[in-house]
């Protein structure tokens, strides 16, 4: 019988790989428990501990989110990985809970049917789609166990970003935290470019339900100034550049605005650049007004 594998197994055995010391997998469809050697960890399927098939399920975290191998085995050693990254231990809890919210659940909630339906006229192609496409076809000779190694490799490239991406917000958040606090008039103005969006749209500081635009350096030089979303993955801002500036570039934009080095702004007028700081927060500033 063809072994077929999900995202959730495919993750979880890259947590257990990067605790254990040494580990050997065996996929198999069925286990008899008592017939274990001591030592072995059994995930995904027998029914126990890092299982989810069960009657009932395994669990299923404060916000409804049921619990698939990969949260199960991210909530026993997600923390000793966190460990192995040098961070101070009182942090550890934090980040271990964001990536649970920005990875984790996210697989298990898709392997436990709980992703909402996306309703498009294309197939939306998601995380756990793509680990799922290195199954074998119906029709392949390829070996089910050599495909899963394959998905291994790619996911833990993919792991392995996310994780130093979330590390990286996570050092980011202090920073950001005092530009919130050093806001006026609803622009927050960054020294360089942060990971702002979800610290500013998930802080308790009153100020920061006041902050419409953010500007910071950009990486292709000049300034960015961007507006702010009304939630984490909405195209929708708080406020927006004005429509007539949408698409403009150089002396048409400097016309429009009186913004002597204002460069772009973006036809969706969620962003403006300009050469110097001042003209980014010159851009902001009459947004803010209008």
């Amino acid at each position: 019988m063809q072994k077929t594998f999900h995202a959730d197994e495919v993750f979880a055995t890259i947590i257990l790989s990067k605790v254990l010391k040494k580990v050997s997998v065996a996929r198999v469809s069925s286990v008899d428990i008592k017939n274990v050697n001591e030592g072995t960890i059994i995930y995904d399927i027998g029914g126990g501990k890092f299982d989810h098939h069960q009657l009932g399920g395994n669990g299923q975290r404060p916000n409804g989110v049921k619990y698939a191998s990969c949260g199960l085995i991210w909530m026993e050693y997600g923390k000793q990985l966190l460990k192995k990254y040098n961070l101070e231990n009182e942090k550890i809890d934090e980040l271990w809970n964001q990536i649970d919210k920005n990875l984790i659940q996210y697989i298990d909630a898709n392997d436990n049917g709980q992703v909402p339906n996306i309703d498009t006229g294309y197939k939306f192609i998601h995380l756990a789609r793509i680990i799922g496409e290195f199954n074998p076809s119906w029709n392949s000779n390829e070996d089910p166990d050599e495909c899963f190694i394959e998905a291994i490799k790619v996911a833990n490239i993919i792991f392995e970003k996310i994780i130093d991406k979330e590390i990286a917000k996570f050092e980011a958040k202090e920073l950001v935290n005092n530009a919130i606090e050093e806001t006026q008039d609803g622009i927050m103005i960054l020294k360089q470019f942060l990971p702002w969006k979800e610290i500013l749209l998930t802080s308790d500081n009153p100020r920061a339900k006041e902050i419409n635009f953010v500007v910071f350096p950009s990486n292709r030089g000049g300034f960015n100034a961007y507006t702010v979303p009304i939630e984490m993955g909405s195209f929708e801002s708080k406020k927006k550049f004005p429509k007539e500036w949408g698409g403009l570039k150089d002396d048409n934009l400097q016309n429009v605005t009186g913004v002597k080095t204002a460069r772009f702004c973006h036809n969706a007028c969620f962003m403006c650049v300009a050469d110097t700081k001042e003209d980014a927060v010159r851009l902001a500033e009459i947004a803010n007004k209008n």
